[in-house]
């Protein structure tokens, strides 16, 4: 089937034919007519699961098998977040690591080495992972594992489905004795604040950062930070409500302003009243808020949005994300959606995102104020021995990308030896020199 195709930024668009496959053996045949990448449901942001050819897993959706005593689950790539949460929370189990939203594949959360705000505590997806199949360029299904071809382990983790195609993964559930989360709000007057709400609450199991980022003066970087712990108390049943609001269309271009996005800010900062808030909330209004509000990137207008994150190294201080709050602030682009985490250690894999540090992830209206400000946003990264987000990424240049990922050579090395190159490629990875 021939369509057209765009990530979760909805930029840039393109023209691709799809294959859907529903077993391993009809994935595997699709790769004779050509190079191809693997997708799922669609939500990384620019261009990783974008191609010509893109091989849709989504029809590749079942939970294969449960082991109560250890907690590992085995299912194949195209099971959703969703579904395992639906499913194995009424059980008492939860996802290691969630992102932003539960609507991500298994194999996509693979692919893109996802994190959650308990990175700082409990790692990246991939870090609780045992074993995968992995579908090679040659069409031969290998078991991966430490132990199992670990080079092939460590480049499929984070890899963005340039090593092979993901078919089938076993991960560790966490056990869990409730749906709800113990939250702990604190309201930051500015950055400095929010950077020493952040330490101060290093223990809680989950943290991040909501920041203002059109706040200047005395009040840049004005937060509301976020602590939660699983709670001991509650039922065990999933949500599984539909979204309770929908974006219906595009939304015009200049409805998200500095005006409005501002006003939009202040009260959202206000709507905490107290400098510092206990309460229970449900897991998804704590994990994946966004969720509530269906085709929430349609606000962003026809030309979409790029999303840039990225992370510097706790050596370099905070400085790094004050430079960039207040280039953001000064140069009055609107951007709702600012999260900021601090990062544990980085785990083995060789284009893994996470280091130590702090991360800040930013939205903008695709236009060229934009790309010129994430031009400077990068220098000032790469000086400072960071990185961007592969999965969030729609304009990178290979020189900045070659500068991010150390390990590059390796991951190269390991996709010709299990016979990747010419075969698994995105508009992304050909973008940034990798085919």
């Amino acid at each position: 089937m021939r369509t057209t195709t765009h990530g979760w930024g909805r930029y840039p668009v393109v023209e691709t034919e799809v294959h859907r496959p529903r077993t391993y053996a009809a994935a595997a045949a699709a790769l004779d007519a050509g190079p191809l990448i693997a997708r799922g449901l669609g939500r990384s942001y620019g261009d990783s699961s974008l191609a010509p050819r893109q091989l849709d897993l989504t029809g590749l959706d079942h939970l294969l098998a449960f082991d109560p005593a250890t907690g590992l689950l085995t299912c194949e790539a195209g099971v959703s977040l969703a579904t395992v949460m639906d499913t194995m929370l009424p059980r008492g189990w939860f996802p290691p690591v969630t992102p932003g939203t539960r609507y991500v594949t298994v194999g996509g959360a693979v692919a893109s080495d996802v994190h959650g705000k308990n990175h700082h505590k409990h790692g990246s997806f991939t870090d609780h992972v045992t074993s995968m199949k992995v579908l090679l360029g040659t069409g031969e299904i290998v078991e991966t594992s430490h132990t199992a071809h670990p080079d092939l382990f460590r480049a499929t983790c984070g890899g963005m489905g340039l090593t092979g195609v993901v078919l089938e993964v076993t991960f560790r559930l966490i056990p869990v004795r409730s749906k709800n989360v113990d939250e702990t709000v604190v309201k930051a007057p500015d950055l400095t604040a929010a950077l020493d709400a952040l330490e101060e609450h290093d223990k809680a199991t989950y943290t991040v950062a909501w920041i203002d980022l059109l706040a200047r003066g005395s009040r840049l970087g004005r937060s509301l930070v976020m602590a939660g712990e699983h709670a001991e108390d509650g039922d065990l049943a999933a949500d599984r409500s539909a979204a309770s609001a929908r974006v219906p269309f595009d939304t015009p271009s200049p409805l998200l302003n500095k005006v409005t996005v501002s006003a939009f800010n202040r009260l959202y900062y206000a709507r905490v009243r107290k400098p510092l808030t206990h309460h229970t909330v449900g897991y998804e209004p704590f994990f994946h808020p966004l969720d509530a509000i269906a085709d929430w990137n349609r606000l962003y207008g026809r030309r979409g949005f790029v999303q840039y994150q990225f992370v510097t190294p706790l050596e370099a201080g905070s400085d790094v994300v004050r430079e960039a709050i207040r280039r953001v602030a000064d140069a009055g682009l609107a951007s709702p959606l600012a999260v900021l985490k601090v990062f544990g250690p980085g785990n083995d894999n060789h284009l893994s995102f996470p280091t130590a540090g702090y991360t800040l992830a930013l939205d903008f209206k695709a236009d060229q104020r934009a790309y010129a400000l994430c031009d400077e946003l990068d220098q000032l990264v790469i000086a400072a021995g960071g990185r961007l987000y592969l999965t969030k990424d729609a304009r990178m240049s290979p020189e900045t990308f070659a500068q991010s990922y150390p390990r590059l050579a390796e991951f190269e090395d390991v996709r010709r030896r299990y016979g990747a190159v010419g075969v698994f490629a995105s508009a992304q990875s050909r973008r940034l020199g990798v085919t």
